[in-house]
C-alpha cells in the first residue's frame, strides 16, 4: 500500500474530494515524521507505537578487498504493534 492508496481509501469511506484526501493524508504522515525527528514517541491505540531509537556503530566486513569496514551509528524508527493489532496477526479473533 502506497500513499495514494491511503488517499483513495479515504475519500470512498470518507466521501472527502480528492484533493482533501491527500492532504489529510500528508498532513497525518508529516505530522507524524516531525514528531519523531523531535524524539517524540507516536501511540496509536489498537494498531501500535513509533519511537525513535539509536542505531549502535559497529564494523562490518567487505567480502571482496576482505577488510573491515566501520558502519556508523544513528537512528532508526522502532515500530512496536498492540495487543489487538499482534492477536490479529496471529489470527485470533479481538473482543
Amino acid at each position: 500500500m502506497i500513499k495514494n492508496d491511503l488517499a483513495n481509501l479515504l475519500e470512498r469511506k470518507t466521501h472527502f474530494s480528492r484533493a482533501k484526501a491527500v492532504l489529510t493524508v500528508e498532513t497525518i504522515l508529516e505530522t507524524m515524521k516531525k514528531a519523531l525527528l523531535a524524539g517524540e514517541k507516536i501511540e496509536i491505540r489498537g494498531f501500535g507505537s513509533f519511537k525513535v531509537v539509536p542505531k549502535k556503530s559497529g564494523f562490518g566486513r567487505d567480502i571482496r578487498r576482505n577488510r573491515q569496514i566501520p558502519i556508523s551509528g544513528g537512528r532508526r524508527v522502532k515500530f512496536r504493534p498492540g495487543q489487538d493489532f499482534k492477536k490479529q496477526l496471529k489470527g485470533q479473533s479481538i473482543e
